[in-house]
């Protein structure tokens, strides 16, 4: 997986989110990734400040794709399917971590709740005045979202992280589609294909009570 290293750029994020729903509003898998290879790019782009967060994405995201290639590959296809199978199958733990602590439900959830903090992230900084704090906005997406599920001592280490991060036109700039203005238009077109792709997953896993797999 080098190319998570090579150089972030938004239009290939939104391309993939678009790709990412099927006409039975199905997330399928490999868009699925293919926007997470591109947000991790972003987020890598912006130093190490955020490597908590990314390395842990880069290895959820290695389990799914041997999940893709396996022989069950076909079970893995979209969100939906892999749901079905695994649940269906008894290949989730529901209760703790035993006989199925890599399953592709309990880690697509851990994608799910960092794409979350991303999502409400990325719309504070596109809506947010020129002068605004990213400290700010990165700190009140992080404890709308990922902080929940954090111990303190890392909640702590995190917001001290977030003090440190460069400012809005750096994050914009970073996004490597033009001027900051340009950046902000992307991410308006971006985001809602981001969200939606959040709220169908988020529904799915609400349905058969999998938001808390341990």
């Amino acid at each position: 997986m080098g190319d998570l290293e090579s150089d972030f750029n938004l239009r290939v994020v939104l391309v993939s989110f678009k790709q990412c729903l099927n006409e039975k509003e199905e997330v399928l898998l490999d868009h699925y990734l293919a926007g997470w290879r591109g947000l991790v790019r972003f987020l890598n782009s912006l130093g190490a400040i955020f490597s908590f967060i990314s390395k842990d994405v880069v290895t959820k995201v290695q389990v799914l794709e041997r999940l893709r290639s396996s022989p069950q590959q076909e079970h893995y296809l979209s969100l939906q399917s892999m749901v079905a199978y695994e649940v269906g199958h008894q290949l989730v733990d529901l209760q703790r971590r035993s006989r199925h602590p890599d399953s592709g439900c309990r880690t697509l959830l851990r994608l799910h709740r960092a794409l979350r903090w991303l999502q409400l992230f990325l719309e504070g900084l596109r809506t947010s005045p020129e002068d605004a704090s990213t400290a700010v906005l990165c700190t009140d997406s992080y404890n709308a979202s990922l902080a929940a599920y954090h111990p303190w001592v890392i909640r702590q280490a995190v917001t001290m992280a977030f003090c440190t991060l460069p400012t809005r036109k750096v994050f914009l700039e970073a996004m490597n589609v033009g001027s900051p203005e340009q950046a902000v238009e992307m991410l308006g077109e971006a985001l809602p294909f981001i969200e939606h792709v959040y709220s169908i997953s988020q529904k799915l896993y609400t349905e058969h009570a999998l938001l808390d797999l341990p």
